[in-house]
């Protein structure tokens, strides 16, 4: 989508944006002025679409119409994570130390006249995960974590698990399979850096029939998890139809709009594979709330997450 050119010129109200690839069918538009309310913050939301992998410049606009204008807040990036910071790296005065850690930025803020870049993910992914994995899950079951897309979301949820304390909480083997090379290696680089007992695996891949075969042949008990953005972004699924989860095990697909091929394919082994599916909302929920407190510099109490949830769910479409 290329902005028309009122998006540019300074806004009115205070704005946050939204920096992805379809803006506009995301619930965030119909749940953000419901949030806004409940937290008086008397702004808007601003969606800003981007072809995945796009032009460095592409980014480095946005971000600068974010930083030159009072009114422009901030922002949360989804898809576009690791390429907007790699396009945009000396544009910020502050990155967090995850954001320099994983290479990626999924909130844009202002403090104190500074940009600011976070990677929000390591945290909201946790959040989700502890949301439906119980405690010692890994230890009882001796499972595998199978992730389908190496982007920022792999990043942010293997950061997150090496960093559990304890080991019943840490999946033994982490096996990431991605269609391009550059970004397996990107994350091997990443997590080579983390203190974790956890073994890492990367495939490269793009056959949906030899993922089929890399499933099948994990432990019962294995997640699966859709991290490709196909069934939103793209069309379609990282498996077949004849993929077969693993027994008593789990699909986690990290979208929560779209065709969600991924997830349906696995619901429809729900009874016969006692497969456990789990769809990206949680996961939308926490990166959303997070990074709006990020953004207008609110304190995020539980209390106040449950509010925004329920309003939130109210309207999810």
């Amino acid at each position: 989508m290329t902005p028309s050119p009122d998006f540019w010129k300074p806004r009115t109200v205070p704005t946050m944006y939204f920096i992805g690839v379809t803006t506009a069918k995301s619930s965030i538009m119909k749940v953000f002025p419901k949030w806004s309310d409940i937290l008086k913050l008397g702004a808007q939301i601003e969606g800003y679409d981007a072809l995945i992998h796009a032009p460095a410049e592409d980014y480095r606009a946005i971000v600068r119409h974010i930083k030159e204008d009072p009114l422009s807040m901030g922002a949360l990036v989804t898809t576009h994570k690791i390429d907007l910071l790699d396009a945009t790296r000396d544009m910020f005065d502050y990155l967090d130390p995850h954001a320099q850690f994983c290479g990626e930025v999924s909130s844009i803020s202002k403090l104190d006249g500074k940009l600011v870049g976070h990677a929000i993910d390591p945290i909201s992914s946790g959040l989700a995960w502890e949301a439906f994995v119980e405690p010692g899950y890994w230890g009882r079951t001796a499972a595998h974590v199978m992730c389908l897309g190496a982007g920022g979301s792999a990043v942010a949820i293997s950061v997150y698990l090496a960093n559990r304390p304890d080991p019943a909480d840490r999946p033994r083997k982490f096996i990431v399979v991605n269609r391009s090379p550059g970004r397996l290696e990107s994350l091997q680089k990443i997590q080579a850096q983390l203190k974790t007992d956890i073994e890492f695996e990367y495939i490269h891949n793009q056959d949906p029939i030899v993922n089929d075969s890399i499933m099948s042949a994990l432990p019962a008990g294995s997640m699966v998890i859709n991290a490709t953005g196909m069934g939103k972004d793209t069309p379609g699924s990282p498996i077949t139809d004849k993929g077969l989860f693993p027994e008593q095990g789990i699909a986690w697909e990290l979208n929560y709009r779209g065709e969600l091929d991924f997830m349906h394919q696995a619901e429809r082994q729900v009874e016969n594979r006692g497969v456990r599916v789990e769809d990206g909302w949680i996961y939308f929920l926490h990166g959303w709330t997070q990074v709006v407190a990020k953004v207008f510099h609110l304190n995020l109490t539980p209390e106040l997450f449950t509010e925004l949830d329920r309003a939130a769910a109210s309207i999810r479409s």
